[in-house]
């Protein structure tokens, strides 16, 4: 319960580690798992100290045993191992000290650590933090490389040497970490991180040699991997040799078998681009070579044409054509206008032949009264009625004598 104070009314130091060791009393007993970093075992002692260490999270705690329990693990445990501790907490008053009282101590063994890893490996899965499409695909030609491994280590001698055998021009940015024990997770997330954080650096490689499964531990924590997976740069995971196979193999972007084909991955061979631009010239110039020789084939096909060798010849046959059109032209015409003439002088002639002054040449005569109008019968003129003669040669009067129907035809 929360104790109530203020500036007025404060409590001593010794009344709050009192208030602090009763409340870590009633956590009661508990088992813990972690990595033991220093192991004091001084002759005669009937005390062992240890410090348990918690990679993941850089914490540490100071833990206390009896030689009795301690001797049980003596011959199997060791600084850098990893165990599970059955223990109570326990806290120093006097010197305001949290520490562990370990009643047993159980080292932990290849296949339970095989087992968590199984298990942190599906859930990470589950996650998405695997997936194919999270990958990032790496540059060509990186100008800057991020590489994080062990000091004057081989895998960085392998990954350089190799680099710069492939590519001399490429450029390292190196950060060295430990890469086993206690201090690696932390360590390497931060060289990660300082790395991820810089612009120029184009790929980041994270290097270390072969080992046990202990030692190769600290790139399966999930720490790391979630480090790993939310890098912006893309990541590339060369851990140990081909059958290791650590966590950060499955969340980083490529995945190297080891450092040497890590560096074979990351820089193409300067070898390998000239003879491949060597080869792509090549094959540029043969396809410009074949193009301007089909052209050329082409060209000189055209100019073998008739109408290329005698383009005048071209205007000749259609000359030949036009005249020939035109005489047709002229014939067709000219029969038209003789048919239409010989037509035309049949057609003249029966209209002259039916033509009233044909008919008045023949000798008859056409009489009009005064008003001009044609006396068709003895009818329509009477007796003494003054007429107009028109013949052929002209016109006279005449005067109508007697009846004129008197001497009418008969009908």
């Amino acid at each position: 319960m929360a104790v109530s104070t203020s500036p007025e009314t404060p409590i001593p130091v010794g009344e709050v580690s009192r208030l602090i060791g009763g409340w870590i009393d009633r956590l009661g007993a508990v088992w813990v798992e972690g990595q033991i970093t220093q192991l004091s075992r001084r002759p005669g002692a009937g005390v062992v100290f240890l410090t348990l260490r918690d990679p993941s999270y850089d914490i540490s705690v100071s833990v206390t045993c009896y030689r009795q329990v301690f001797d049980r693990v003596a011959e199997v445990v060791s600084e850098g191992a990893r165990v599970v501790v059955h223990a109570k907490p326990e806290w120093y008053a006097p010197r305001g000290q949290l520490s562990l009282r370990a009643a047993e101590i159980k080292p932990v063994g290849v296949g339970e650590l095989l087992a968590r890893l199984e298990q942190l490996k599906k859930s990470l899965a589950a996650e998405g933090l695997f997936a194919a499409d999270r990958k990032k695909p790496l540059p060509f030609l990186p100008q800057l490389i991020g590489l994080v491994c062990g000091r004057a280590s081989a895998a960085e001698r392998d990954v350089l040497e190799n680099a710069r055998h492939r590519w001399p021009a490429v450029r390292f940015a190196v950060r060295n970490v430990p890469v086993q024990g206690v201090h690696a997770v932390p360590q390497v997330i931060g060289a990660v991180q300082e790395l991820d954080a810089l612009p120029e650096v184009d790929v980041i490689i994270v290097a270390r040699g072969g080992g046990s499964v202990e030692d190769l531990l600290p790139f399966s924590d999930e720490q790391l991997i979630r480090a790993v997976g939310a890098a912006a740069t893309p990541v590339v995971s060369a851990i140990g040799h081909e059958p290791d196979t650590p966590l950060l193999d499955l969340v980083a972007d490529l995945r190297a078998s080891t450092p040497t084909d890590a560096a074979k991955k990351v820089v193409p061979d300067v070898g390998e681009e000239l003879a491949r631009i060597g080869q792509l010239r090549e094959r540029a110039w043969r396809a410009i070579d074949g193009f301007v020789q089909r052209e050329e084939r082409g060209l000189h096909a055209a100019l073998q044409r008739p109408c290329i060798q005698r383009p005048q010849r071209m205007v000749e046959d259609r000359e030949e054509q036009v005249t020939a059109l035109l005489e047709r032209g002229r014939r067709t015409l000219g029969h038209l206008l003789d048919r239409a003439d010989s037509e035309l002088a049949h057609t003249l002639a029966r209209v002259v032949a039916l033509s009233p002054k044909a008919t008045l040449e023949r000798g008859y005569a056409v009489l009009q009264k005064p008003d001009g109008s044609a006396v068709r019968g003895p009818g329509e003129v009477g007796a003494d009625e003054e007429l107009r003669a028109r013949v052929a040669e002209g016109a006279f009067r005449v005067r109508v004598s007697g009846d004129p129907g008197a001497d009418a035809a008969p009908a």
